[in-house]
C-alpha cells in the first residue's frame, strides 16, 4: 500500500495554530504524510504576529528541490508566500517539478489583521499561481481582493468563483465564514456547477488557523485519491469540529482542535 504524500509551503506560526504547524497537524490526522517548504518565520502567538522574518530565496528554492528529488508528493498546498518573488519561484518549480493537486490558499492577512501578503503581489498570485491551482480556497475578503469585486451575496460570491475559474483555477471554493447567513456556507465551483456546503457557526474567538486547516484537510484527501467533492466533504467536517471542540488555549484568537475529528469517530466507535 502506497503512502500519501502532502507537501505545504507555507509560513511558520510559532504559536503552532496555523500555517506550517497547523497543516502538519491536518495531515497527520488525516494519514497523510507531511512534509514543508518554510517561506517565512514568524513570532506569533493567539494575540497576534509580532515579527516576521522571510526565509532567503536561495534556502526556499533548496527545500523545493530536496522535496522533489526524493520524497515527491501526490498534493501540494500552499500558504502564506509574502512576495512577488517567492509567488514566482513557487510557481516555476511546481511546473517544474509537475507536481498535481495543487492547493492555493492564497493567505492575505492574519487572523489578528497583521498583513502576511504584499498588495502588490495579489495580482502575481492571480498570474502565476491561480492557472496552475486545482483547488484555490479564498475567503470572502481575499475573493474580493483577487476579483477586485465587492462580496455581499451569494449570488456575488458566483460571479467571483466564476472569475476565478476564468483565471485558471479548476475549481474555486469560497469560504464563508466572513458571511452572515446563520450557517456557514463554503460555495464550490467547477467549472460547470455551483454547490453549497452549509455548516453550523459556532460563537468562539478560538478560529485562529481555520483556513490553512480547511484547505490542508482538502490538500490530504486528494492525496490520499479521492476527488475533490468528497475531499471537501471531510474537509468541512474536520474544520466543523475543531472549532466546535476549540480547545481555549492564549487569551486572544485561539486555534482550533485538530484532534477533535479523530475524536469525534473513536468516540462514536466509527472507523
Amino acid at each position: 500500500m502506497e503512502i500519501s504524500k502532502s507537501l505545504t509551503i507555507a509560513g511558520s506560526d510559532s504559536g503552532g495554530g496555523a500555517g506550517i504547524q497547523a497543516d502538519l497537524k491536518t495531515f497527520q490526522e488525516l494519514s497523510s504524510y507531511g512534509m514543508s517548504v518554510i517561506t517565512a518565520v514568524t513570532s506569533q502567538n493567539t494575540k497576534g504576529v509580532h515579527d516576521v522574518h522571510p526565509i532567503p530565496m536561495k534556502h526556499i528554492a533548496s527545500q523545493l528541490e530536496a522535496i522533489a528529488t526524493d520524497v515527491n508528493p501526490q498534493a501540494v498546498k500552499t500558504g502564506m508566500l509574502g512576495d512577488m518573488d517567492t509567488i514566482h519561484l513557487i510557481a516555476d518549480r511546481v511546473r517544474q517539478y509537475e507536481w498535481k493537486n495543487l492547493v492555493v490558499d492564497p493567505v492575505m492577512v492574519a487572523k489578528g489583521g497583521a498583513r502576511l501578503l504584499e498588495e502588490q503581489a495579489v495580482s502575481t498570485i492571480k498570474q502565476t499561481l491561480i492557472p496552475l491551482a486545482s483547488v484555490v480556497t479564498p475567503n470572502i475578503p481575499e475573493a474580493e481582493a483577487l476579483t477586485d469585486k465587492q462580496i455581499k451575496t451569494m449570488e456575488d460570491r458566483k460571479e467571483a468563483a466564476v472569475l476565478l475559474a476564468q483565471m485558471g483555477a479548476q475549481t474555486v471554493i469560497i469560504k464563508g465564514g466572513h458571511g452572515t447567513e446563520d450557517k456557514v456556507s463554503d460555495l464550490l465551483f467547477d467549472g460547470e456547477e455551483f454547490t453549497i456546503y452549509e455548516g453550523e457557526r459556532y460563537s468562539t474567538r478560538n478560529t485562529h488557523g481555520t483556513g490553512c486547516t480547511f484547505s490542508a484537510a482538502i490538500t490530504a484527501e486528494l492525496a490520499k485519491g479521492n476527488n475533490i467533492r468528497q475531499a471537501v466533504t471531510v474537509a468541512k467536517e474536520f474544520i466543523e469540529l475543531a472549532i466546535k471542540e476549540d480547545l481555549h488555549i492564549g487569551s486572544g484568537h485561539g486555534p482550533t482542535n485538530h484532534w477533535a475529528y479523530n475524536q469525534y469517530y473513536k468516540r462514536n466507535g466509527i472507523n
